[in-house]
């Protein structure tokens, strides 16, 4: 097990999956590896559910901090192919956040909610001692839709196309090179070309044009892990075989540079905001138009077919036993 971000499988098959409270037969979709939402049946209608911590990262600026905070949140309810309407928000702040600090960031956090059409309901925000991390919370997001509306990411099906948009470790470039920028060695053009990667943490708005251009049979965020774990859970999952093809994975400027400099796979590293979608064949093409006419650079980039595991230009490909991001970080920041 490693020693920072999430728990692994065996942890979680052998701990939480066996202890999940009260059975209820309203629970629809439980706590599964690799899916990061649940669904409640609630007069007949799906309420989509997910919890995630909450990170501000004061160096982006407040109000931006918010923003990115806010995406990160959204995105395991909106890749279900429901639209996220509901938020419940926990605030647990280092004594060092001012009230200014607090109204800059809270107010990039709620006016990004209300253009994605979502409501706050509930919520509890206090400074407490011990805490000076950007680690300041957790919320929970609903959305409600049709059964037949949700997506999962393990519901790939032979025959279907792979679409991924921005490409593997455009978040952790974009976050290491705005927190470190004078650690890595590379010229100012190219961290700021870097920095500009935060701005593709925005996976909200790309998974509801993929799902409304039509036949996304699975979608996945490469957050932890990144792409290569997300498409090694998607397969695993649904119990095939996904076959890629290396130069047709978008790649967004900088990546390749950073992840050189801190000597990573960008395939292995957190890229929120990236989605991995299974497509019928006959609608991938739409579905990668929806995304680029967003300006979201978006590719076919393989296909699924019988078997099991994933493998780029005929090699296996392994998902990372932890998120290398995290001791790259570490070793930046000379913890």
């Amino acid at each position: 097990m490693s020693d920072f971000g999430k728990i692994d499988r065996e942890v979680f098959e052998e701990v939480i999956y066996p202890n999940l409270g009260a059975g209820r037969g309203d629970v629809a979709l439980g706590p599964r590896h690799g899916v990061d939402f649940g669904v409640l049946d609630v007069g007949d209608q799906a309420v989509v559910v997910a919890t995630d911590p909450i990170s501000m990262l004061p160096e982006l600026g407040w109000r931006r901090a918010g923003r990115f905070a806010l995406e990160v949140v959204l995105a395991d309810v909106a890749v279900s192919g429901v639209a996220p309407t509901h938020l419940a928000v926990s605030l647990t702040l280092p004594p060092s956040w001012s009230d200014d600090d607090l109204e800059a960031c809270w107010t990039g956090f709620a006016d990004h909610a209300e253009r994605l059409g979502v409501s706050i309901v509930s919520g509890h925000t206090a400074r407490y001692p011990g805490i000076d991390t950007s680690w300041v919370g957790g919320a929970t997001v609903l959305g409600v839709g049709d059964h037949d509306d949700v997506v999962r990411p393990d519901g790939a099906t032979p025959g279907d196309d792979i679409v991924v948009t921005t490409g593997p470790g455009a978040e952790a470039t974009g976050l290491l090179a705005t927190l470190f920028p004078e650690r890595l060695g590379l010229s100012p053009e190219t961290v700021a070309t870097a920095q500009e990667r935060v701005d593709d943490i925005a996976a909200v708005a790309d998974a509801r044009a993929a799902f409304e251009a039509g036949g996304v049979t699975a979608m996945h965020d490469a957050t932890e892990g990144g792409v290569a774990g997300g498409l090694v859970e998607m397969a695993s999952g649904a119990g095939v075989r996904f076959d890629i093809e290396a130069e047709r994975m978008p790649l967004a400027p900088g990546v390749e540079a950073v992840c050189e400099a801190i000597d990573v796979d960008p395939w292995t590293v957190s890229s929120a905001g990236t989605l991995l979608c299974a497509v019928d064949p006959d609608a991938s093409e739409g579905v990668v138009e929806a995304l680029r006419a967003r300006g979201t650079a978006a590719a076919v980039v393989g296909s699924v077919t019988d078997g099991d595991g994933v493998f780029v230009d005929g090699e296996r490909l392994s998902a990372p036993d932890s998120d290398p991001s995290w001791a790259a970080f570490e070793r930046l920041s000379g913890a």
